[in-house]
C-alpha cells in the first residue's frame, strides 16, 4: 500500500500488483536479478513501496511457472552467482493485457472519486 503523508514508514506493495510491477520493470529495464528488480520497483515508486525477499522471490517463481518470465544464471555486479530474469513473448502479451485492465480500473476509480466531490 502507498504510504500515508503523515508517516515515514514505507509500505508493502498492494496485493495483486506486484506481478504487474515485476513484468513492467523487466519490460523497461531488460534482464535483472531479483534484488535488482525489487530495488528498481522501490526506486520507481519514489521509495514509497517496500519489496522484501519474502514477496519478490515467490512472485518471480509464480511468473516463471506461468511462462511470463524466464530465468538464467549469471554473475552479478559483485561477481556473485545470481539468477537473471527476463520477459518472455508470452509475458509481453500478458503485460499488455494487464496494463489495459489496470488503466480501465484506474479510470473507473477516478470517475467515482470525482463524482464523490
Amino acid at each position: 500500500m502507498l504510504r500515508d503523508n503523515m508517516t515515514d514508514a514505507r509500505a508493502d506493495v498492494p496485493y495483486g500488483v506486484l506481478d504487474l510491477f515485476v513484468l513492467k520493470t523487466l519490460d523497461a529495464m531488460g534482464p535483472l536479478h531479483g534484488f535488482g528488480i525489487a530495488r528498481r520497483i522501490e526506486q520507481t515508486s519514489g521509495q514509497q513501496l517496500q519489496i522484501n525477499q519474502g514477496s519478490i522471490y515467490p512472485a518471480l517463481l509464480r511468473l516463471q511457472q506461468n511462462g511470463w518470465i524466464q530465468g538464467e544464471w549469471g554473475a552479478s555486479e559483485k561477481n556473485r552467482r545470481a539468477k537473471y530474469y527476463s520477459l518472455t513473448e508470452v509475458g509481453r502479451r500478458h503485460l499488455a493485457g494487464q496494463v489495459k485492465d489496470w488503466e480501465q480500473t484506474a479510470a473507473l476509480v477516478a470517475r467515482f472519486l470525482e463524482s464523490a466531490s
